[in-house]
């Protein structure tokens, strides 16, 4: 198969490799994209470290079943990342850490973004947030999914998607507000 048009040489030089079931190629595969897409999945896993490497192993035993039906469309990276969402999602829903929005548990006042808000406090007020919100918005602000796409994804519809997002961006804010000036 000749290489996609923004495939690098060694890059399809691997991905022959790892269909020729060459061990070391899909150690090296691994090795390449790991950090990266564990990091997508602990993010939807609310920094669950233990689920996200299930979900990430899990993840890459699927990209090797299928790595004979990646057709390039796209990079391989990108390819690996929607296969990583959708077990994350998968191991969320197995999880069953899905809740529903409770308007008198979350008040929803507005407030300003702080001008010390740090990469840090921002992620611990992400992965505090519902699962179902925390899913949305980190597939949507993050990873950068349309919400027709999240929808699909998620089995719900782009309305509830919508909502979703909505809502964790409120909860976020108050989540950071609490943080910023309490």
């Amino acid at each position: 198969m000749p290489p996609a048009p923004d495939t690098s040489a060694e890059e399809h030089l691997l991905l022959t490799a790892c269909l020729n079931q060459d061990r070391q190629a899909q150690y090296r595969l691994y090795q390449r994209y790991k950090t990266a897409m564990f990091s997508c999945a602990l993010r939807i896993l609310g920094n669950d470290h233990d689920l996200a490497q299930d979900a990430l192993q899990d993840a890459f035993v699927d990209v090797f079943r299928q790595l004979a039906s990646f057709r390039q469309q796209s990079t391989l990276g990108a390819w690996i990342k929607t296969i990583v969402v959708r077990r994350a999602l998968a191991t969320l829903r197995r999880e069953q850490r899905m809740e529903v929005y409770d308007q008198e548990r979350h008040p929803e006042p507005l407030v300003a973004w702080h001008d010390n808000l740090t990469g840090e406090a921002l992620e611990k007020a992400i992965s505090e947030l519902p699962a179902g919100y925390r899913s949305v918005f980190c597939l949507i602000e993050v990873e950068g999914y349309l919400h027709r796409e999240v929808a699909e994804m998620l089995g719900i519809s782009e309305g509830t998607s919508k909502s979703q997002l909505f809502h964790a961006k409120k909860l976020l804010q108050v989540k950071l507000y609490h943080l910023y000036h309490l």
